[in-house]
C-alpha cells in the first residue's frame, strides 16, 4: 500500500458519501471552504478523542487506551487526507512538500532557529515560500 492508495480510497469514500463533492467544490469557492472546514473540525474532534484516551485528568484516576489512540489516529488521517483533496493536493504533492519542508526545518535548526537567531524572512518573503512552495 502507498499514500496514493490511501488518497484514492479516501476520495472513493468521500464520493460515496457525497457523490458530487469534488465537482461541486470546483465551481463554488464557498462550498470548497465549507468542506475544508468540515473536515478540519472533524479532524480536531478526533484529536480531542485521542486526548480522552489518555489519563490526563489529574482529578481522577484513569487508564491510557493506546489501542483506541491508534484508531483515533487513523480517523485523523481520514479527515487529513480529505482536507488535502479539498485543497487540491495529491499524494505525490504531499510527499514532495513534506520533504521540502523537512529540509527547511533542518536548515532552520542548523542556522539558529532554536536559539532565535534564524531569519525567517528575507527581503519580506517568508522562507516557506522560497524553500517549499517555489522550489
Amino acid at each position: 500500500m502507498t499514500l496514493d492508495a490511501i488518497f484514492e480510497k479516501q476520495k472513493e469514500l468521500n464520493t460515496r458519501i457525497n457523490t458530487t463533492l469534488y465537482e461541486d467544490i470546483q465551481s463554488d469557492p464557498e462550498l470548497k471552504r465549507k468542506w475544508f472546514l468540515n473536515f478540519l473540525l472533524a479532524m480536531q474532534q478526533e484529536s480531542a478523542e485521542s486526548v480522552d484516551s489518555l489519563d490526563w485528568k489529574w482529578w481522577k484516576k484513569g487508564e491510557d487506551d493506546w489501542d483506541n489512540i491508534k484508531i483515533e489516529l487513523v480517523d485523523i488521517l481520514h479527515f487529513w487526507v480529505s482536507m488535502c483533496t479539498i485543497a487540491g493536493l495529491e499524494a505525490e504533492d504531499v510527499i514532495n512538500l513534506y520533504f521540502k519542508k523537512n529540509h527547511l526545518n533542518f536548515k532552520r535548526q542548523d542556522e539558529g532557529y532554536k536559539e532565535g537567531t534564524y531569519e525567517k524572512y528575507k527581503d519580506g518573503v517568508e522562507d516557506n515560500i522560497t524553500h517549499v512552495l517555489e522550489k
